[in-house]
């Protein structure tokens, strides 16, 4: 933008918008002294305002919005079932309303495709199906034979994953077997961070595992130390993976780090499910103490609970942050349960004679899956999901050309996994000190270690040379009965090492150091 060129005014109702669109500091240069540096951010930083003001005055064109039930007088609307809302709306929705019976193959799990076109279930028995559920167009069905504990789509329709007895295998849309995933051992359950192609699991081992699956390396594995786990879930707005243990902690994780970025203590029994909002502000834990809590991850603080008569097995949030809470054969969701603790559901559903093992809300769809043990069934939640998306984002009517080129650009903006932290906004940021003052704190703080340590009366040992020096790595390497000119050389110049100590110890003597060395050759021609 020029300087010539004025800017765009706001209106009142565009100055409410902004806080929504606003992303980063604006302080981000403030200590820069580079004068061309501080330009360039300045300009940057002027194109970002222009922008935000844009996208806040476009939000006029977005016409459509969340509708909900409202109940009249003494109504409630937990208490409208969803034969009395299939009778009163449309037919297209009517028919997002169904119950498909698979009583051989379940308990079952289910995910939906970004754009919520696909669904994918997966039986415990080694049942697998993925289908268009709007067109009701069935893609492929597999009958593996085998234990599958979870489910999951990868980047689009096109691959899935599946966690089965022993190791995870990825599917495509035919059902052809692509790979087998040896690495990530009896896993339990498995998560995908969308923007970095990266595949995550964990299972029996405790051990969290980052698969790149663009190029098919493994790029991080972490030992959690808290046993099996079974409950992982995915912060989306840091892409932060969260882990749910049998000692009631919940931790979360990031590739770069071998130790946990949080550790919070949230249930006195094992955590059964997590769920995290898209603005990545409050997350909702399940524990078999029979307590359902929601946190402000930002403090990492308890704001409120809920008791359930039995615990808690599956937990979601929706797009526009209602809550669903899966236990026994209930299924209950609740509005604006995040932020104000309610005293009675939005809606309530129930399964006689089933179990509840997933649930699902359906993207840019007032639509919630639900996974039990005798198949799968959607319903009608009004008012879950988001009524304007972006096309450039996530196209829930996108053609094969458009998906064809959505995964060409998605590859070209990977992030890189060593990117992923609490705090996504301080990556790119200047730092507030220079290398010089940075590496002046840092002296200063040994030092005043150093004098801390000989003020409460300890030694500090001076630092000597131990036995891992290059040449002894290489002979550790090397195999023992094998003698070349390498590994002499190698044990000439240990050997050498050797004499020198002893010469600063004992003082110059040329005749016994003549010797040692006549006598080191003399032993090594004859070996």
């Amino acid at each position: 933008m020029s300087e010539n060129q004025k800017k765009p005014k706001a209106t009142k109702a565009t100055k409410k918008n902004l806080p929504k669109y606003k992303r980063g500091s604006d302080q981000a240069f403030i200590n820069v002294t580079n004068w061309k540096s501080k330009i360039v951010l300045k300009q940057t930083k002027n194109k970002n305002e222009s922008a935000l003001l844009q996208a806040a005055q476009a939000e006029n064109l977005l016409t459509e919005s969340a509708g909900y039930l409202e109940a009249e007088g003494l109504e409630k609307t937990y208490k409208f079932t969803q034969q009395q809302i299939g009778e009163n709306v449309d037919l297209n929705s009517a028919q997002k309303i169904f119950d498909l019976n698979l009583e051989n193959f379940g308990p079952y799990h289910i995910d939906y495709t970004r754009n919520g076109r696909n669904i994918l279930i997966g039986g415990r028995k080694g049942h697998i199906a993925s289908f268009d559920w709007k067109n009701a167009k069935l893609k492929n069905e597999l009958h593996l034979r085998e234990t599958v504990r979870d489910v999951k789509w990868l980047h689009n329709e096109s691959l899935f994953a599946v966690a089965q007895k022993k190791y995870v295998y990825i599917y495509d849309h035919t059902g052809a077997e692509v790979h087998c995933l040896k690495k990530h051992i009896e896993p339990h359950a498995l998560d995908f961070l969308p923007y970095h192609f990266l595949l995550t699991s964990i299972g029996n081992q405790g051990v969290l595992r980052y698969q790149d699956i663009s190029t098919g390396q493994l790029v991080a594995e972490h030992r959690t130390g808290m046993g099996a786990c079974k409950v992982l879930c995915q912060n989306p707005y840091n892409a932060i993976e969260v882990l749910g243990h049998g000692s009631g902690v919940v931790s979360m994780w990031a590739p770069s780090s071998n130790q946990p970025l949080v550790k919070m203590l949230c249930h006195k029994g094992p955590v059964q499910s997590i769920a995290i909002d898209r603005s990545g502000t409050y997350m909702a834990t399940s524990g078999l103490d029979g307590l359902l809590k929601v946190w402000d991850i930002r403090s990492y603080k308890e704001l409120h609970s809920y008791y359930t008569p039995t615990p808690a097995h599956s937990l979601d949030i929706s797009q526009l942050g209602l809550l669903s809470v899966g236990y026994g054969p209930h299924v209950t969701i609740w509005k604006d349960a995040l932020k104000i603790k309610q005293q009675s559901p939005y809606l309530s559903h129930m399964m006689p004679s089933k179990s509840i093992s997933s649930m699902k809300f359906v993207p840019y769809d007032d639509t919630l899956g639900i996974g039990h043990s005798s198949g799968i069934s959607s319903i009608i939640v009004p008012g879950a999901g988001e009524p304007n998306f972006d096309a450039l984002e996530t196209n829930p009517f996108e053609t094969q050309k458009q998906r064809r080129e959505m995964e060409i650009h998605s590859l070209l903006d990977k992030i890189q996994p060593d990117m992923i932290s609490l705090n996504p906004n301080s990556i790119g940021q200047a730092a507030s000190t220079t290398r010089e003052e940075r590496v002046k704190a840092a002296k200063e703080r040994l030092l005043e270690n150093m004098a801390e340590k000989k003020e409460n009366g300890i030694q500090l040992k001076k630092k000597k040379r131990g036995r891992n020096s290059a040449a002894h790595r290489f002979l550790r390497k090397r195999q023992k009965n094998v003698i070349d000119i390498k590994k002499l050389a190698a044990l000439e110049k240990i050997e050498k090492e050797r004499i020198e100590r002893e010469k600063k110890r004992q003082g110059p003597n040329p005749e016994t150091d003549t010797g040692a060395l006549a006598s080191f050759y003399a032993d090594k021609k004859k070996r």
